[in-house]
């Protein structure tokens, strides 16, 4: 190969070149953005309506129907469903992975907007699923000292603290590079409120509504144009707008004579606070929360450092009566995650050169092939950074997972160039012929890794996107190391001083003294150059070898006997496997029998090993979602899930809690999530390995609390589906609810389940008022009025806002307390204030208590009750089984079915399609072969090295207890391009010996003798560069422990059957003759020596 004389022959060239991949490399390192997970793009829409007091059933009839049957004939959509709860309806479309989403939700609008809903319905809202907007930093404002919601001064203090935090702490952080936004929770808003006393307002004949448009008349400032008077030109404006809270109850609502009844003797006006929707305690102790969200393209790791750098100054400049804490920060599990993979790939490269150091028993040709991995991993930060993929676990793994790869190709080449030194030849020669003779086969070798690589674009799935990175890490660290192989090793290797080398030729330097003038300028000019360029990275080099031969002499006591030592071994081993193979080849029909038979345990263990989408990730925290009855008030829900931190605050293993009652900052398109009787308790531990212990001991405070459902879950990074998720369906809503009940209570049952949730539920109490429209009429009113002056009876009416400073404070005018505190107060509304003759609401209506559903759930436009649920004991498949055989016990009627979901469907749809990427990868890989070696048979022979990789990874899973995962089966795909390569260079070398004239069997005996070494170096720099991972500690170790597991585990096995089963599939199948191939080479040779 031309590429590699020209490396050989221009060394300074190759140096430069590396010098700039290794200086442009580091520059795009500090450029690569650091998240915790590459960019997901997940094919979800939820298209959102709010129809203000409707029930589940008007929902689903006049919203959630009508857009299915809109936004159902969207290209690219493979499931639909809907949510319809009160006052909401959730639709919820799912498209194909390969859908442009951008385009797909522009086509949803145009659906949306030829629909027609009722009028007083909000425009549907689109939302994109982006888990991106979990917020990557929570403050926590908290008082000093204890305060209580039950005392004006905690009343004020809650109040101010939220003020505080709205338009001082917020401001602040808002305007730190790379945040989107601020969403608060917690604490008291403040707002004016003016309480009016009913029956002072009935004397007058006035309404709620008159004073609300009072206090917006009188609130305003209008500009009344310009006024010119001599050379002087005024603006007029007139200022009315409230100064003050007094000049609310100074507004005249009455007057008569001479007599004026002001707006403050018919109501109280106040600085009060607006009505709860959520409650947020940090540590049991009520706090304001900021929850940060970040800008999609930012840098995690670098917005939180500007964060907490803002946090420290704010601790100094900021309001002293308050502590401004950090409660959670994304990206210190981010930068831990991605500590634990560099330390995973630097200690798998260190693994590696003991070996080859052990092997080679001398540290410059270990240095040599050592410098591939450094090289090639900054190389491949370049590629990383103009193909945008960023510095994320999967991405880092995939760097941990090549870095035993990347010594393969420098070994076999420094193996080879070295056999032929000790045949006599000169360095130079025998880094040419050494190089070139295995140029072929580490080119096949790698090509057969990274082919496995290519059948991933048709992955699906979540998983598809999840290892795009990592697959393309791999690959661009292979390219650059083959790069090294071919060049920079082989450079080396020829520059090493022998007694062999003829070092007469060369260019000479000219000494100072006999250049010309010009030379002279010249050599002062390019001096400072040659001394950075030339002399300081030479410098540098002498410096390194000579600690590394100090390092060597010094440790050379401890080394040479460990050295010796572990050569006789591999002695011993070579000689016992000299053995083992003349018998195996003297006997191959048994030899056969015996690998299949151990082949064949793979039959009794595949049962037995469990099945899971992805791992479960621990990140130190985990959540408890609590629900209680519809229509518990906020105070009691808050009581409730602050009884169960209470419990947790004392015990040493919990860091931190964090409850949110009612909504709060939360920002998701979950249609499950918010209202006033559910909360959520987040709960932060000191150590990992305590987590299942306190998630239990949780577990069982919560089922404490009686009438309240529980489900506990860790941050979800990949899915939004439960473990286990049970759909069935039918029209019928009263079938629905008695088998799904049923079917839930076998459920909770079961030592399998936990945490069982089923969507039919009990609903929101409602009070439905059914207006007499005939009856109203004929007292010449209208259901709209009424309808309007129950709305600010009930709930109050922002009239207008008082502005102070930039602050906007709502003006809520609203019913006192007890004139709105009972059912029999709203019969008794007054619903014709101005009239002589007053009449009640019940005597135009009829109001009745009701209780309908909590919501109505439909999939494919048909009503189904969703009972999920997570799993206790076992992997997915055992809970699918044992779910089968609760549903059995159901015996459910024709009309209702049932069918799995959430994680069920996607670990069906993610196994299909990467068994088909395996079967891919393998075809692939045979077709590089078959290329290389122009044979059809070779390759077939070579490729029975992956069922037995196959079978090693089984063993491996089931010893370990790992379940077969999408991340499984992506280190089944790598297995297949990667254990071939070893059979490649034995198949590679036994055909060489046989194109020089060697007997088959005398080729196949010599050609394993040979290849031992470099096979099994390359066979144990990947296994120790793979170890570190394996072991699975430290933060996201889930996702690259199973992975590790199947490669070292297939390739253990593989590789001890290949060398001896590959040799006697040689022996057996192969029967092409070499006799014309190696009489045509020697005339070649002839001919050439000749010329």
């Amino acid at each position: 190969m031309k590429i590699i004389d020209t490396a050989i022959n221009r060394p300074v060239t190759v140096w430069m070149a590396t010098f700039a991949v290794i200086l442009f490399g580091l520059v795009g390192l500090s450029r690569l953005a650091v998240n915790l997970l590459p960019e997901l793009s997940y094919p979800t829409l939820t298209v959102r309506t709010t129809y203000t007091g409707a029930a589940p059933s008007e929902i689903e009839q006049l919203i959630s129907k009508p857009i299915e049957e809109a936004v159902g004939v969207v290209k690219g959509l493979r499931k639909i469903s809907s949510i319809s709860k009160p006052g909401q309806s959730d639709v919820l479309l799912e498209f194909e992975w390969d859908v442009a989403m951008d385009i797909t939700s522009l086509e949803v609008r145009e659906k949306l907007d030829l629909i027609s809903l009722p009028l007083d319905v909000e425009k549907p809202l689109i939302l994109k699923f982006n888990p991106s907007l979990d917020p990557i930093v929570r403050l926590a404002l908290q008082p000093k000292d204890a305060v209580s919601t039950d005392t004006t001064s905690g009343v004020h203090t809650l109040t101010a603290m939220r003020t505080y935090g709205e338009y001082d702490v917020k401001r602040q952080i808002e305007s730190i590079a790379g945040v989107a936004s601020v969403k608060l929770g917690g604490g008291l808003e403040q707002e004016y409120q003016v309480v009016i006393d009913q029956h002072k307002l009935a004397q007058l004949n006035l309404s709620s509504e008159q004073v609300s448009q009072l206090i917006r008349r009188e609130n305003i400032n209008i500009s009344a144009g310009k006024l010119i008077e001599g050379n002087t030109q005024y603006l007029v404006r007139t200022l009315n707008q409230f100064s003050d809270i007094k000049q609310i109850g100074d507004l005249v609502v009455y007057q008569q004579d001479d007599q004026i009844i002001y707006l403050k003797d018919i109501a109280n006006i106040k600085d009060a606070y607006k009505e709860r929707t959520d409650v947020t305690r940090i540590n049991a102790k009520e706090a304001v929360e900021l929850a940060i969200y970040k800008e999609g393209d930012a840098n995690t790791v670098e917005v939180a450092t500007r964060i907490k750098r803002q946090l420290d100054r704010q601790k100094d400049k900021g309001d002293s009566r308050y502590e401004l804490t950090l409660v959670y920060d994304q990206s210190t599990f981010i930068s831990n995650a991605i500590s634990e993979v560099k330390s995973a790939a630097v200690i798998g490269g260190l693994l590696a050169m003991l070996v080859l150091y052990l092997f080679l028993r001398s540290i410059i040709p270990t240095l040599i092939i050592s410098l591939s991995i450094p090289v090639s991993v900054i190389a491949t930060f370049n590629l990383m950074y103009g193909n945008d993929i960023t510095l994320n676990i999967m991405s880092l793994g995939g760097i941990a997972l090549a870095t035993g790869l990347l010594v393969d190709n420098a070994i076999v080449v420094l193996e080879n160039i070295a056999r032929y030194k000790e045949q006599g030849l000169s360095n130079r020669e025998a880094a040419v012929k050494g190089t070139k003779e295995v140029s072929g086969a580490i080119v096949a070798s790698t090509l057969t890794t990274l082919a496995v690589f290519v059948p991933l674009i048709f992955v699906e799935g979540v998983a598809g996107q999840l290892f795009h990175d990592q697959a393309m890490t791999v690959t661009f660290a292979l390219l650059a190391s083959l790069l090294v192989a071919l060049t920079l090793i082989p450079m080396l290797a020829s520059r090493e001083k022998s007694s062999n080398d003829d070092n007469s030729t060369g260019y000479q330097r000219v000494p100072f003294s006999q250049r010309g003038l010009g030379g002279k300028i010249l050599y002062v000019l390019i001096s400072p150059l040659y001394a950075v360029f030339i002399l300081l990275p030479m410098l540098i080099t002498r410096i390194v070898l000579v600690i590394f031969h100090g390092l060597s002499k010094v440790f050379g006591f401890i080394f040479t006997p460990i050295t010796g030592l572990f050569n006789k071994v591999f002695d011993l081993l070579a000689g016992g496997f000299k053995r083992l193979l003349s018998g195996a080849l003297a006997h191959p029909f048994k030899t056969l029998v015996i690998t299949l038979g151990l082949a064949s345990t793979s039959i009794i263990i595949a049962p037995r090993v469990g099945f899971e989408l992805l791992p479960s990730l621990s990140q130190g925290e985990f959540y408890l979602e609590l629900e209680l009855a519809p229509g518990t008030p906020l105070v009691k829900t808050d009581d409730a899930i602050n009884r169960i931190s209470d419990a947790l605050k004392d015990d040493e293993r919990v860091k931190s809690t964090y409850s949110l009652s009612g909504r709060g900052s939360l920002m998701t398109s979950s249609a499950s999530k918010g209202g006033e009787h559910q909360a959520r308790l987040q709960i932060i531990v000191n150590n990992k390995i305590h987590e299942q212990a306190i998630m239990d001991k949780t577990r069982e405070i919560a089922r404490q609390i009686v009438g309240a459902s529980n489900e506990i879950n860790r941050p979800a990074l990949f899915t939004l589906s439960k473990p286990m998720s049970i759909e069935l369906a039918s029209y019928d809503l009263e079938s629905l609810d008695r088998y799904s009940k049923e079917l839930a209570t076998l459920m909770n049952q079961s030592s399998v389940f936990d945490d069982v949730v089923n969507s039919m539920r009990r609903g929101q109490p409602e009070l439905a008022i059914e207006f007499d429209h005939k009856r109203i009429a004929s007292l010449g009113l209208n259901s709209a009025d009424i309808s309007q002056l129950i709305a600010v009876k009930v709930g109050g009416n922002v009239a207008s806002q008082f502005t102070m400073f930039d602050r906007k404070i709502d003006i809520l005018v609203r019913s006192d307390l007890a004139d709105r505190n009972s059912i029999n107060d709203l019969r008794a509304m007054i619903v014709n204030p101005n009239s002589q003759q007053p009449i009640s609401l019940d005597s135009v209506a009829t109001i009745r208590e009701t209780v309908g559903p909590a919501q109505i759930n439909r999939i494919n436009q048909q009503r189904v009750a969703v009972i999920s649920a997570n799993i206790a004991t076992g992997d997915q498949q055992s809970a699918i089984d044992a779910a089968n055989t609760l549903i059995k016990q159901l015996n459910l009627p024709l009309n209702v079915t049932s069918n799995f979901g959430g994680q069920s469907e996607e670990m069906e749809q993610s196994f299909n399609s990467m068994m088909m990427a395996l079967a891919l990868a393998v075809f692939l890989v045979y077709l590089v072969m078959a290329s290389q070696f122009e044979s059809l048979l070779h390759p077939l022979l070579i490729l029975f090295s992956v069922p037995l990789a196959g079978v090693g990874s089984l063993l491996g899973l089931y010893i370990t207890g790992t379940n077969l995962s999408v991340i499984v089966f992506l280190g089944l795909i790598m297995l297949s391009g990667i254990v071939v390569n070893n059979a490649i260079v034995l198949v590679d070398r036994i055909n060489q010996l046989r194109l020089e004239g060697m007997e088959k069997v005398e080729a196949i005996k010599t050609a394993a003798q040979s290849r031992l070494r470099p096979i099994i170096m390359t066979t144990l720099t990947t296994i120790l560069g793979l170890l570190p991972m394996c072991i699975g500690l430290g933060e996201g170790s889930e996702l690259r422990a199973p992975m590790a597991i199947t490669v070292i585990s297939g390739l253990i096995f593989s590789t001890l059957l290949t060398l001896i089963v590959i040799p006697v599939l040689y022996r057996l199948f192969d029967s092409k003759k070499f006799v014309k191939a190696t009489q045509s080479a020697q005339l070649d040779s002839t001919s050439a020596t000749e010329a």
